[in-house]
């Protein structure tokens, strides 16, 4: 079986080598066997698995979530299923990032129709509005 250093490793799987011993300290790729001269040497489907992350960082997956992804891909009594529901539960997170960003784009919209963009900066609605203490954003952006 052909093994990669980490240079190649980074280089094929289009990744800079820190990461690589990142993923490696957060378990989401095994240490590797060392050479006599102490250079990790990786097996090929390193690569692989190193798309596996980078592909569901894309889809928001966190990194521990990933790690419960891969763990659940090696366990022999997980299902699509329960794949699937981790899925869904992702889903539902990120339409709840997509709320939270409709509602602070909102306000910012709010706030950029009063500021009538003349004055002085000590009369900025804008600024006056994050100055409010002792309330929720949320609540003085309504």
């Amino acid at each position: 079986m052909e093994r990669l250093t980490i240079g190649k490793l980074a280089k094929q799987s289009e990744v800079n080598i820190e990461t690589i011993r990142y993923y490696e300290r957060r378990g989401l790729i095994p240490k590797p066997p060392r050479r006599e001269s102490g250079y990790r040497q990786y097996p090929r489907d390193t690569v692989t698995r190193i798309q596996f992350i980078k592909r569901a960082k894309e889809l928001g997956f966190s990194l521990r979530e990933i790690l419960e992804l891969l763990s659940l891909r090696v366990d022999p009594a997980t299902t699509c299923g329960d794949v699937k529901k981790r899925a869904e539960i992702k889903i539902a997170d990120i339409e709840e990032k997509i709320r939270t960003l409709q509602g602070m784009k909102k306000a910012l919209m709010n706030l950029t129709v009063e500021c009538k963009g003349r004055g002085p900066v000590s009369e900025c609605p804008i600024l006056e509005a994050l100055d409010t203490k002792g309330e929720r954003a949320e609540d003085i952006f309504k």
